[in-house]
């Protein structure tokens, strides 16, 4: 489709989370009253971030325009694309697209939030075209490690825009399902205004490895292996969940599913058709103790060290039915996602104490990436012959770095869009580029509350982990401001209260010397009152410890 040169409304293209970072990918694409919305992801905390359970997008900017927001296109079912959805929809309740499994997953995450219902869930199919206001959108299939990922051919006044979606080329997959080559070179035959592609893998070399190799290797390790074999693997990845069974069924292993994620993605697949098991392979967990080991597979979820997954639990010698021995192969069948290695490391470093020969992405190939390395974004570039270009889904250096890749396949250089977080990136019959900025960035999620914990209040979690916090308090006459009782001084994360008396009763000291030297006037403030008692002790701890702990003076007036 050809821009149409008849056209003065611009077509705006705005990311609001994926772009200078992994996860959290969200897009609105907006024309007129029109704004449909691409992905609605999450990504997990990073180690700053104590406490946070999850982080989501900051929706202002689709709140705004809450009235010409028509749906979500949800190009598959990674949480990277899909989790915010619960926290998002209970705002803006639009329908959403999307293909067969990502849309069971999907259920399955509102089901837990209470909100299945009043949700439009609506399935589509590779292939298939959808019109939403002044988008056409046909879905393209793709290959991933996750079943059902499509690309996205969005068809609107001023021309086509591709969105790639996370996507490799592998040219032998599992399902036998093969990217739709044929599509993306149709539309770049026709023209292409711009193409959104994922940089995830741009700094790798070459082509990456078909998910269809871990097959192989697994084979060479139930072959060689002799007790129980424990797989983690994410959830998700149906394709590497079939090998695994597979392998299973070829070698006479039972398969036990330990996991909640794991017993609800299998459920699903299975319901769906994604995946294939032979009668009697799965087993219930209470059956582990009858099985003889030779003839036992664990397929588990955990793969990343989380505090509470079913993998942690087992290497902490705290599963209700799994309890390491001697003889156990664990095969962390995942790559380590950032900000996790230490947890992981941690996970296999007591794996190791209970007896397990642990095997990982480092000494063997037991993972294959998703993502599509320098090469096939070469390829996918040539496909499409986009007129513009925009890089997505990565950190600020994966864009720059396939913003380069793009100038050596001869996409003109002033054709070639850096855009972050927040920018309007504007197509008008005139030409593109970034024109302003939406608010935007991260919204954390702690428990219930969704939003309330700031940046300025990390900072008070991060202060308290590394320094610790002291408590003062104090009775004053509320007339004279005259000490009554205390001062009582408690600490927490600053020195062993054993050890630290000393130290305590000089803070304590400290604290009388600086009530007696307070004018009359301000003793009957309390807020200066505190504000002199911090200021005495936060000087004190310093120069004795070199230290800032928390300091919260605590006034109770009499």
């Amino acid at each position: 489709m050809r821009d149409n040169p008849g056209t003065s409304t611009p077509l705006r293209i705005i990311p609001l989370g994926g772009l200078g970072e992994i996860g959290l990918n969200m897009m609105a694409m907006e024309y007129g009253d029109d704004l449909i919305v691409i992905d609605c992801g999450l990504m997990f905390p990073e180690d700053y971030m104590l406490g946070i359970d999850l982080v989501i997008p900051d929706i202002t900017y689709l709140r705004k325009n809450r009235h010409k927001v028509k749906a979500f296109i949800i190009t598959h079912g990674h949480e990277d694309h899909t989790g915010a959805l619960p926290f998002v929809l209970k705002e803006i309740n639009v329908p959403i697209y999307a293909t067969a499994l990502t849309i069971g997953l999907i259920e399955a995450k509102l089901s837990e939030f209470g909100l299945m219902g009043n949700i439009a869930l609506r399935t589509v199919k590779p292939r298939d075209t959808v019109t939403i206001g002044a988008f056409t959108v046909e879905f393209i299939r793709v290959s991933h490690s996750i079943v059902d990922g499509v690309g996205l051919a969005i068809k609107t006044p001023l021309g086509v825009v591709v969105h790639t979606g996370d996507f490799k080329m592998d040219q032998t997959p599992v399902d036998g399902e093969v990217m739709d080559y044929a599509r993306f070179a149709e539309y770049g035959d026709r023209g292409v205004l711009v193409l959104l592609s994922d940089s995830t893998n741009v700094e790798r070399e070459g082509y990456s490895l078909s998910e269809r190799e871990i097959g192989t290797n697994l084979e060479d390790i139930f072959r060689r292996c002799t007790g129980r074999i424990i797989v983690a693997v994410f959830s998700s990845n149906i394709h590497r969940i079939q090998q695994v069974l597979d392998t299973a069924d070829r070698f006479g292993r039972k398969v036990i599913l330990n996991g909640k994620s794991m017993l609800a993605n299998v459920r699903i697949a299975r319901q769906l058709g994604y995946l294939k098991v032979a009668e009697g392979l799965i087993v219930d967990i209470k059956e582990l103790n009858n099985i003889p080991p030779q003839r036992v597979v664990l397929l588990t979820t955990g793969s990343q060290g989380e505090p509470m997954s079913a993998l942690t639990r087992m290497a902490m010698d705290n599963h209700k039915y799994i309890k390491i021995t001697e003889g156990d192969t664990v095969v962390l069948s995942s790559k380590f996602i950032p900000g996790h290695e230490k947890a992981i490391t941690n996970m296999m470093n007591h794996l190791h104490r209970r007896g397990a020969d642990v095997i990982y992405e480092k000494v063997s190939e037991v993972h294959v990436s998703g993502h599509a390395s320098q090469e096939e974004l070469k390829i996918m570039l040539n496909l499409v012959k986009p007129r513009y270009f925009i890089p997505v889904h990565g950190e600020y250096r994966h864009l720059v770095r396939h913003c380069r890749l793009a100038k050596r396949v001869g996409v003109p250089e002033e054709n070639i869009i850096l855009a972050e977080n927040g920018d309007v990136v504007v197509f008008t019959e005139n030409g593109a580029g970034i024109k302003e900025r939406v608010e935007c960035g991260k919204v954390f999620v702690d428990g219930k509350g969704v939003g309330d914990v700031s940046e300025m209040v990390l900072k008070d979690r991060i202060h308290l982990s590394k320094d610790g916090m002291v408590v003062v308090i104090t009775a004053l006459n509320e007339r004279t401001g005259e000490l009554i009782y205390g001062p009582d001084i408690i600490s927490r994360g600053v020195v062993f209260e054993q050890t630290g008396g000393e130290l305590m009763e000089k803070a304590k000291t400290i604290v009388i010397d600086t009530l007696g030297s307070i004018n009359v006037e301000a003793k009957t403030d309390p807020l200066e009152v505190k504000e002199e008692i911090r200021r005495a002790l936060r000087k004190f701890f310093n120069r004795s410890l070199d230290r800032k702990p928390v300091i919260l003076p605590i006034i109770i007036e009499i």
